[in-house]
């Protein structure tokens, strides 16, 4: 062989390792391993993690939180989420902590919902639309009422949000003070007659 080839070879042993991401998931279809929240609200259904019901309100926001934290990720899932009567939402929390002693979680959300599909919303946190798709860029993007896929991409201090492929928001952190790193959850939100369900959740961690 090449003896040019031979040293890429070994620097390509020695890099790749370090580099290339591997795709784990983070959850298993079947059980709630690897994440915690109030178990009256999530359970696994039709092979997803599911919170909700059409017929009745959900009385606060819930959060189904990882048990690890995460730094730098491409995190991939799939989204369903169903309701007509009050505020249908939902969202998906990325470097993220729990309030202590509440309910709620604050940090990053990529939004799910009718008005803020793919907006990265900060919550209990500055309260605000940090980035918000244009209504087009959503209609194309989001099927309502069926299966979708979210790839949220949180890399130092810039995070992007995918909606079946197409990009929503490509959001750059200028707040020193904002830690980048944190749990993921995913949310029911409360005052909805809401079902909203997610499966097929993966991470592939960046260096």
């Amino acid at each position: 062989m090449n003896p040019l080839k031979i040293y890429l070879l070994a620097i390509a042993t020695l890099v790749l390792p370090m580099w290339a991401g591997e795709s784990k998931s983070l959850f298993d279809g079947k059980t709630l391993k690897g994440w915690e929240g109030d178990l009256k609200v999530w359970s696994v259904q039709e092979g997803a993690i599911t919170a909700g019901r059409i017929d009745q309100r959900a009385q606060r926001n819930e959060f189904l939180a990882s048990t690890r934290s995460y730094t730098n990720f491409v995190l991939r899932l799939q989204f369903k989420i169903e309701g007509t009567e009050g505020f249908v939402n939902s969202g998906v929390q990325i470097r993220s902590e729990r309030i202590p002693n509440h309910h709620e979680m604050a940090g990053y959300q990529a939004d799910i919902g009718e008005g803020w599909y793919g907006a990265l919303y900060d919550e209990s946190r500055r309260n605000t639309i940090l980035a918000k798709p244009d209504p087009e860029t959503v209609k194309k993007a989001v099927k309502p009422g069926q299966w979708n896929q979210y790839e949220i991409r949180a890399n130092g201090n810039r995070v992007t949000l995918k909606i079946n492929g197409i990009q929503t928001v490509d959001y750059t952190e200028k707040d020193p003070k904002v830690i980048p790193h944190g749990k993921l959850a995913v949310q029911i939100h409360g005052d909805g007659k809401t079902r909203v369900q997610f499966k097929d959740l993966s991470i592939e961690e960046l260096p």
